[in-house]
């Protein structure tokens, strides 16, 4: 059993090396989970050693396929613990992050395959990221930037890139959220933000909401 620093260590390191081939560095890491250079590198030693990593000095790292299957489970956990909290508990979708973050960690695997049965398997969390099945397996949805749509498309709100409080708290004051249709009804070249129709709603997002917001053209 991995204790929790190593399964955050994991987590941060699979969520990293998603947006670079080449891996995640020593100072990635460190700004991830908001601690200094050299304890992450003394960390990715324990990790070395432990075969959970590659790693090699001044490098980025890699997880080894033990480290990936960890991290993958811990993820597992964490979004659908994040379902069971919004859809069984009432919490708001900027809620339930550092909830989902401990709760991460209860090592039982018959808990959390019971949980999915009694979620009725859910493909998705709150935020529109992809659940892991029990078999490690990620189905990932396809799914662009809002800022991809031309004047008079339309899409359909399928996931966040900002999943921070502050975002989450924007878009549920814009009365915007998962299923959503938005439709492109101008883009200014001053700014590049956009005039969109949501429901029955016109809103004016900057550039920088636009590109936090996933959407799909078809359901």
């Amino acid at each position: 059993m991995a204790s929790n620093t190593v399964e955050n260590y994991l987590k941060a390191i699979f969520q990293l090396s998603l947006k670079s081939d080449t891996g995640a560095t020593t100072n990635a890491i460190s700004e991830s989970l908001g601690t200094s250079a050299a304890t992450v590198s003394d960390m990715l030693k324990k990790l070395d050693n432990q075969k959970l990593i590659d790693y090699k000095k001044y490098q980025a790292v890699k997880l080894t396929k033990k480290g990936q299957d960890i991290a993958i489970n811990i993820i597992r956990k964490h979004r659908l613990w994040e379902v069971f909290l919004v859809d069984k508990l009432d919490f708001k979708w900027d809620e339930v992050h550092d909830l989902a973050e401990e709760l991460e960690h209860i090592d039982s695997s018959e808990l959390i395959n019971r949980l999915e049965t009694f979620l009725d398997h859910p493909k998705f969390d709150p935020h529109g990221d992809p659940i892991p099945d029990k078999d490690g397996i990620i189905h990932r949805q396809e799914q662009v930037s809002l800022t991809e749509l031309n004047v008079g498309q339309t899409g359909y709100v399928t996931g966040v890139k900002d999943s921070s409080r502050a975002f989450l708290q924007f878009l549920d004051n814009q009365k915007i959220q998962l299923g959503n249709q938005i439709t492109i009804k101008e883009i200014f070249d001053y700014d590049q933000s956009r005039t969109v129709l949501s429901g029955d709603t016109q809103h004016s997002l900057s550039i920088q909401v636009c590109k936090n917001l996933f959407v799909k053209t078809e359901i």
